[in-house]
């Protein structure tokens, strides 16, 4: 199959479109008309007339971001009635994992149910890109990342590793 290549001609550009400066002067128009539609509704709310909302600016951390009911944030793992973690370390989420920030070793049940169960299980949440493939792979439904944290920050490199124990304790 033999492949055709035709030249597309583009409309010519006068001087004034060559430097943006019409595009450069629409771009700044939309900057000063949000920016003093802001300041007037702010200037309204200070001497306390209704107004509608100023800016969208979240004033962080004053004011904490509110998450949208999908949003992927710090992982969390399920436990079963006894509390034994509902992991069965089949591997999946490691697999999947772009970032390769999971590492699990397994070990043998005692529960002649469970084939197997992980002996450790860890996150690094610093290499983490919160896609939530891990989420979708699982088969038990074991890890979830519902826990509404978005401040993931450390001072340390090892702080941004959460094992299985931290992984279990938190709650939704």
């Amino acid at each position: 199959m033999a492949v055709t290549v035709r030249a597309v001609s583009r409309p010519a550009r006068g001087w004034l479109e060559q430097v943006y400066i019409i595009e450069v002067l629409r771009g700044l128009g939309v900057t000063f008309r949000h920016f003093f539609v802001n300041l007037w509704r702010h200037v309204l709310r200070l001497l306390g007339l209704r107004a509608g909302p100023g800016a969208v600016t979240i004033q962080y951390p004053d004011e904490p971001a509110v998450l949208g009911r999908r949003a992927r944030t710090r992982h969390r793992l399920l436990s079963r009635a006894d509390g034994s973690p509902r992991c069965t370390s089949c591997l999946l989420c490691e697999t999947i994992c772009p970032a390769k920030c999971i590492h699990i070793v397994a070990e043998e049940s005692p529960d002649p149910a469970v084939e197997k169960r992980a002996r450790s299980f860890d996150i690094d949440i610093g290499m983490c890109v919160f896609c939530g493939h891990c989420v979708e792979a699982c088969p038990v439904d074991a890890i979830h990342m519902d826990v509404d944290q978005v401040e993931l920050a450390s001072y340390t490199r090892s702080g941004m590793i959460w094992d299985m124990k931290s992984l279990l304790q938190e709650r939704r």
